[in-house]
C-alpha cells in the first residue's frame, strides 16, 4: 500500500507526523470542556403565569386554556401539557425535534400577546422561557445553618449575601431558597373597626401606598447651583405606619392604628428546611442547559470559600449535594477503565507474540489513536462527557485490533525467512485490504448509531462518531507507524527472555497451549468441512409429513444421510433458535439502576393538611431513618411547589465501598421502615418509571376510570409507590352572591373579590426600606385567628353605593348579600393536548421496570374505554419504545452497510453472506452473558449488541480473505480453508482475547456509574466469545456451500451456453 511504502521509506517523516498528532491531541484535550452528558437541544418551552388567589378551576378556564389554544397554532408543536394550581398556571410545550426553539419561543410570545387582553385584570404577564433543566434533581444543594443565629437573621444573610454570590456564578440559571423566615411589616386588619368607621379595604391599601413613598418634585436653581426637590414620605420606623391617616371623619383623622394592628413580624412560612434535624435554610441551584456542570460546581465551591470571610464566624454554608462531584468521579472512573483496559490488551499482545518489541510496536497504537481522537472531538465541538469517554473505553480493544493483525502477519513473514523490510512491506500489503474491510465494517455500524432519531439519537451522536474516528485513526497508525517500526526495530537473536528465565518458561507454556488449540482446531475444522456422510434419525421430517398428508404410517423410524457440514449447519441453527428461549428469563428496562449513594424520598399527606401538620409527619419519618447507619446526611424540605402537604427528604449515603448494603437494598429497607407511619404516601426517586396518562373530556368519568385502572395495576408484581394524580379535593368555600340584594346595594362580584382577596390571601401594598438597606414587604391581611372559620368570612364588611344619614357610604356584612357554601376544589388540574388528563405513577421494586411496564401495558390493552377517552404511555415506557425503535433502525442500517462494504471488498455478491453468517451467533452469547450476570436487556446492552455486528465480522473477514488468496494461488477448496484456519487462528485468538480483556474493566462495573456501562461490556464479551467459537467452524462450512453453489451456477451457465451453441450449429447445418 502506498501509505505504508511512504512511511517505511521516510521513517523520520512518519515519526514527526505521529509526534505532531500527539501534540495536537494533547492541545485539544486541554481545551475540551468536561460535561456529564453531550449538549442536547431539548425542544421544550415552559409558560408560567401567576393569578394570585385564583382557584385551580378559575386558573384553568381563564388562563391555561386560552394559552393552550393560542400556542397550539405554533408551527412544530408536538404536545401540550398544562397544570393549573391555586394562583398559578404552567403550560409546557414540546416541539418536534429539529424545530428552531428560539423562533418557536418568539412565535409563542406573539400568540399569547393576542389573547393577553382577554385575561382577568389581576393575571400577571406570562413568562415564556426555554426549558433549561435537564434533570429534576438540583445541580447543587447547599444548607445555611448556625448554632446561634436565628432563622430570621439567617434568612436575611442568605438573601443579601449568599444568594447574590450564587447568582453571579457563570452557568447558574436558578437559585431556589427553602425554609426562609422573612421579615415583613404586617398590617392586620380589624374588620369590625372598618365596618364601624365605614372604611373599605381599598381605602386602607391606597392610603398606605400613598403615604409610604418619596415623590420627586423637580429642581430649583439657586445662583450657580441646581437643587433637586423631593417630597419625603418614606417611613423610617415600622411603628410610624400606625400614624398613617386613612380618612377624615367627624372633623378628625382616622389613623391606621385605629383599624389595624401594625406588627414588625415575619412572613408566613411556605416551606420548612432541616439538615439532620437542625433548622436551616436550604438552597437548590440549577445550571443553565448550555452551562458546564463541572465548572458550575467548581464555581459554587469557590463561592462558598469566598463567603466565609463575608459571613459571621458561626454561620456555615455547607455543601450538601453536588452533581458535579458525581460527574467528576464518574469521569475519573471511566478514564481509569480506559487505562486498565489498555494495559490488559497490551498484556494479551505480549502473551501471544512473546516479544517486548512487538508489544511496544502494537501497543503504541492505543495512546496515539486515543489522543488523536481528541483532535476530532475538539474540531467537532464535542465535550469530554460520559458518552465520548464510554466510546473510547469501548473501543480500546478495537484500536489495537488492526495493529495486532498487521504485526502478526509481519512476524509470520519474518518466520518465512524474509528481511524485516520485505516482511513489513509484503506482510502489510497482504493483509491490508482485509484490515481495511474490518475497520470499515465497524465504521458502518457506528455511523447509523450516531444518526439515530429522537432524543436518544442526540445523546448517542457523539458516541458513534467518537468510535468511528478512533478506529479510523488506528487504521492509519497500523498502516504507517507499525510497518515502519517493524522494518527498523528488530528482535535480537537468541532467547528473548535470557535475563528473566521464569518469564521464558511461562511463555513456552503459553505457546504450547496455543499450539494445542491449533491442533484441536485443525482436526475439528477438517472434520467439519468434509463431505463424509452419516446416517441420522430425523423424526421431525416424518412428523411434518404425517401432519401434512394424514399418512400416520410415515411416523415409522426413518433414517437419512447427512454430511458433517450439514451437522455443523443444523447444530448452529439449533443453537441460534434456542437462544430465543432465554429472553423470558432476562429483565428489561430503559437504563440500568445506578448506585449513586443518594436516595430521594417524596412524601405527601392528605390534601388540605397544613404545613405544620405535614412537618409533624415528616419528623416521624426523620426519626425512623435514624436506624440506618448508612445515612450520613438527611436534607428535609417541607412544603414545595406542589403544595403544603408535600415534602422531600434527600439522603446522602456513605460511599458504596464503605457499606454492606447496596442502594437497592437500602431502598427496600426504608420502604419497610416507613410503611407503619400512618397518614403519609411515600415515593422514592424524582421520576418514576411507570407513568400512564388517561385523557378524556369529563373529569368525573376520568376519575372513575383511573381509579379502576389503578386497582388492577396495584396487583402487578413489582409495583411500588403507586399514586394517581386524582387526589381528594381541597376543602373550599364558595361565595355565591344574592344577585338581587347585591344589585340593590350596588355590589359587584369584582368588588367582593377585591375586598376579600387581600384580607384572606394578603396583598403587598408597599415596601419598607430597613436600616440594612433591604426592602421588606408591607402586607395587608386578616390575622390568622380571623381566617379560620366560615363565619369569619361572613362577617367581613363590603362597601356599598348607599350612604347613611351622616353621608358616609354604608358597609354591609358579606353574609347579607352572599351565601357562603362549603365545597371542594381540586388541588391541581392537569391537561394534555387540549383535554383533561389524569395520570398514574409507580416505581418498580424486585422486578425490572421494563417487565413491570409490559404487564401494565397488557392491562391497558385489555381495558375498554368509552368513546373519546384514551391511554397515553409516558415517561420511561415511552422512551423505551422510541429508543428500541431507533436501535432496530440502526441495526438494520448497520447490516446493510456491512454488506455493502464486504461486497465491495470481495467483489462478490455471495461471499459476504458467508461472513455475515457469523452475525446471528452473537445473540446466544449476549443473552447468556446477561442471564449469568443478572443484567437486564436495556439501552446500553442493546447498543453493545448492535456494536457486535461490526466486531464479529472481523474474524470471518480474515478467514475468507486468506482462503481466497490461497485458492487464487492454486490450492483446492479443502486445503485453502484448512490453511486459512491454521494461519489466521492466532490473530483471531489474539484480537478476541484483546477484546475480552479490554472490555473486562468495563464489564465489572466498578466505581461510580459503573452499572451504566457494565451491560454494554458484558453483552460484547458474551457475543464475542460465542461468535468467535462458532465463526471458526460455521463460516468455513457456509463458504463451502456457497462455493458449491457458485460452481453449480457456473456449470449451469456453461451448459446453457453449450446448448445455445449446439442449437445455433444445427440451425446453420439445416440451412
Amino acid at each position: 500500500m502506498w501509505i505504508t511504502r511512504v512511511s517505511i521509506n521516510n521513517p523520520v517523516f512518519a515519526t514527526m507526523v505521529m509526534i505532531g498528532i500527539m501534540v495536537l491531541g494533547v492541545f485539544s484535550y486541554a481545551r475540551l470542556r468536561v460535561e456529564q452528558m453531550p449538549d442536547v437541544t431539548l425542544p421544550y418551552v415552559d409558560i408560567e403565569t401567576q393569578y394570585p388567589g385564583a382557584s385551580p378551576e378559575v386558573v384553568e378556564t381563564d388562563v391555561s386554556k386560552p394559552i393552550e389554544y393560542a400556542v397550539n397554532t405554533v408551527s412544530g408543536v408536538k404536545r401540550i401539557y398544562s397544570n393549573s394550581r391555586e394562583g398559578r398556571s404552567q403550560v409546557f410545550v414540546e416541539f418536534r425535534l429539529g424545530t428552531d426553539v428560539t423562533r418557536a419561543i418568539q412565535d409563542a410570545r406573539d400568540k399569547i400577546a393576542l389573547v393577553r387582553p382577554t385575561f382577568p385584570r389581576d393575571v400577571k404577564d406570562p413568562q415564556v422561557v426555554r426549558v433549561e433543566i435537564e434533570d429534576n434533581r438540583p445541580t447543587v444543594s447547599l444548607a445555611v445553618l448556625s448554632p446561634t443565629v436565628g432563622l430570621r437573621e439567617l434568612s436575611s444573610l442568605t438573601d443579601q449575601t449568599v444568594v447574590k454570590a450564587l447568582e453571579n456564578i457563570p452557568g447558574v440559571a436558578q437559585v431556589v431558597v427553602n425554609g426562609r423566615v422573612t421579615r415583613q411589616i404586617l398590617i392586620q386588619i380589624r374588620p369590625s373597626a372598618l365596618a364601624s368607621l365605614g372604611i373599605g379595604v381599598d381605602q386602607v391599601m391606597s392610603a398606605v401606598q400613598n403615604a409610604n413613598q418619596d415623590v420627586p418634585a423637580g429642581r430649583i436653581t439657586r445662583g450657580h447651583n441646581d437643587s433637586i426637590v423631593r417630597v419625603e414620605g418614606k417611613i423610617k420606623d415600622p411603628a410610624q405606619f400606625g400614624r398613617i391617616i386613612i380618612a377624615q371623619q367627624g372633623g378628625g383623622p382616622v389613623y391606621l392604628s385605629q383599624i389595624a394592628d401594625v406588627i414588625d413580624g415575619e412572613k408566613e412560612q411556605d416551606s420548612i428546611s432541616r439538615i439532620n434535624g437542625r433548622p436551616s435554610i436550604t438552597i437548590d441551584i440549577r445550571k443553565a442547559q448550555d452551562a458546564n456542570i463541572v465548572e458550575t460546581g467548581r464555581g459554587v465551591r469557590e463561592a462558598i470559600e469566598g463567603l466565609k470571610s463575608r459571613l459571621p464566624q458561626d454561620v456555615e454554608v455547607r455543601l450538601v449535594y453536588s452533581q458535579a462531584d458525581e460527574v467528576e468521579r464518574s469521569i475519573a472512573r471511566v478514564k481509569a477503565t480506559i487505562i486498565e483496559g489498555g494495559l490488559l490488551t497490551v498484556l494479551i499482545v505480549f502473551l501471544f507474540l512473546h516479544s517486548w518489541r512487538s508489544t511496544v510496536i502494537t501497543g503504541l497504537t492505543l495512546p496515539i489513536a486515543v489522543i488523536a481522537t481528541f483532535i476530532a472531538l475538539y474540531a467537532f465541538g464535542f465535550t469530554l462527557n460520559m458518552m465520548t469517554l464510554m466510546a473510547l473505553s469501548l473501543c480500546i480493544a478495537l484500536l489495537i485490533d488492526d495493529a495486532i493483525v498487521v504485526r502478526e502477519n509481519i512476524v509470520r513473514h519474518l518466520t518465512m525467512g524474509k528481511t524485516h523490510l520485505a516482511a513489513a512491506r509484503e506482510g502489510t500489503d497482504e493483509i491490508g485490504l482485509a484490515v481495511m474491510a474490518t475497520t470499515f465494517a465497524i465504521v458502518a455500524v457506528f455511523v447509523p448509531i450516531a444518526f439515530m432519531k429522537g432524543i436518544i439519537g442526540q445523546f448517542f451522536f457523539q458516541f458513534g462518531l467518537t468510535v468511528a474516528v478512533a478506529v479510523l485513526v488506528s487504521l492509519f497508525v497500523s498502516f504507517t507507524l507499525d510497518p515502519m517500526l517493524s522494518s527498523l526495530w528488530r528482535d535480537p537473536p537468541g532467547s528473548r527472555f535470557s535475563r528473566v528465565p521464569w518469564l521464558g518458561r511461562f511463555m513456552d507454556r503459553v505457546e504450547r497451549v496455543i499450539e494445542w488449540i491449533h491442533g484441536i482446531y485443525g482436526r475439528l475444522l477438517d472434520w467439519a468441512i468434509s463431505d463424509r456422510r452419516r446416517r441420522v434419525y430425523v423424526p421431525s421430517i416424518r412428523l411434518w409429513t404425517a401432519l401434512r398428508t394424514g399418512r400416520w404410517h410415515a411416523l415409522k423410524p426413518h433414517w437419512a444421510t447427512i454430511t458433517n457440514r450439514g451437522i455443523v449447519l443444523w447444530t448452529a441453527l439449533l443453537i441460534f433458535f434456542s437462544s430465543f428461549g432465554l429472553l423470558p428469563f432476562i429483565g428489561k428496562e430503559l437504563t440500568p439502576q445506578v448506585d449513586e449513594s443518594f436516595i430521594s424520598l417524596r412524601l405527601n399527606t392528605p390534601v388540605g393538611t397544613s404545613l405544620e401538620s405535614t412537618d409533624g409527619k415528616v419528623r416521624e419519618v426523620e426519626a425512623a431513618l435514624k436506624q440506618f447507619p448508612e445515612i450520613v446526611l438527611a436534607m428535609t424540605t417541607v412544603g414545595s411547589f406542589d403544595g403544603r402537604n408535600y415534602a422531600r427528604v434527600n439522603l446522602r449515603l456513605t460511599d458504596r465501598g464503605e457499606r454492606a448494603r447496596s442502594q437497592k437494598e437500602l431502598e427496600r429497607s426504608i420502604r419497610a421502615a416507613l410503611k407503619p407511619i400512618p397518614g403519609i404516601e411515600l415515593a422514592l426517586g424524582y421520576d418514576r418509571p411507570i407513568w400512564v396518562n388517561l385523557l378524556g373530556p369529563d373529569p368525573e368519568t376520568l376519575k372513575g376510570l383511573i381509579n379502576d385502572f389503578a386497582e388492577r395495576v396495584a396487583k402487578v408484581p413489582g409495583i411500588a409507590d403507586m399514586e394517581t394524580s386524582e387526589k381528594a379535593a381541597n376543602p373550599a368555600l364558595s361565595i355565591r352572591l344574592n344577585n338581587d340584594a347585591a344589585a340593590d346595594l350596588g355590589i359587584s362580584v369584582q368588588q367582593v373579590g377585591a375586598t376579600v382577596r387581600p384580607l384572606l390571601a394578603g396583598e403587598t401594598v408597599s415596601y419598607w426600606l430597613g436600616p440594612d438597606g433591604q426592602n421588606y414587604e408591607v402586607n395587608v391581611q386578616l390575622p390568622k385567628e380571623g381566617r379560620r372559620l366560615a363565619s369569619d368570612l361572613g362577617n367581613l364588611y363590603i362597601s356599598t353605593n348607599k350612604r347613611g344619614p351622616d353621608g358616609d357610604l354604608r358597609m354591609v356584612p358579606l353574609r347579607q348579600v352572599a351565601e357562603i357554601v362549603e365545597t371542594t376544589s381540586p388541588q391541581i388540574i392537569k391537561r394534555q393536548d387540549l383535554q383533561r388528563r389524569v395520570a398514574l405513577y409507580a416505581n418498580a421494586e424486585g422486578r425490572p421496570s421494563g417487565n413491570v411496564g409490559d404487564d401494565v401495558r397488557k392491562i391497558i390493552d385489555a381495558t375498554s374505554l368509552p368513546p373519546g377517552y384514551r391511554f397515553a404511555v409516558a415517561g420511561q415506557q415511552e422512551d423505551t419504545q422510541e429508543s428500541m425503535a431507533a436501535l432496530v433502525s440502526a441495526l438494520g442500517l448497520a447490516i446493510i452497510f456491512i454488506y455493502l462494504v464486504l461486497a465491495s471488498q470481495f467483489a462478490s455478491f455471495m461471499q459476504p453472506v458467508a461472513i455475515m453468517a457469523s452475525l446471528p451467533f452473537t445473540l446466544i452469547g449476549v443473552l447468556l452473558a446477561l442471564l449469568l450476570t443478572n443484567t437486564t436487556l436495556n439501552l446500553f446492552s442493546m447498543i453493545g449488541f448492535v456494536m457486535l455486528m461490526g466486531l464479529v465480522t472481523k474474524n470471518a473477514i480474515l478467514l475468507v480473505d486468506f482462503a481466497n488468496r490461497t485458492r487464487r494461488g492454486g490450492a483446492a477448496l479443502h486445503e485453502a480453508l484448512l490453511s486459512a484456519g491454521q494461519v489466521r487462528l492466532r490473530p483471531i485468538l489474539m484480537t478476541t482475547a484483546a477484546m475480552i480483556f479490554g472490555m473486562l474493566p468495563l464489564a465489572l462495573g466498578l466505581g461510580e456509574s459503573g452499572e451504566t456501562q457494565a451491560p454494554m461490556g458484558r453483552a460484547i464479551i458474551g457475543g464475542v466469545i460465542t461468535s468467535t467459537l462458532l465463526t471458526l467452524i460455521v463460516v468455513p462450512v457456509i463458504y463451502t456451500y456457497l462455493d458449491r453453489l457458485a460452481e453449480w451456477r457456473k456449470a449451469r451457465k456453461v451448459a446453457r451456453s453449450s446448448r445455445t451453441s449446439g442449437a445455433a450449429g444445427a440451425a446453420a447445418t439445416g440451412d
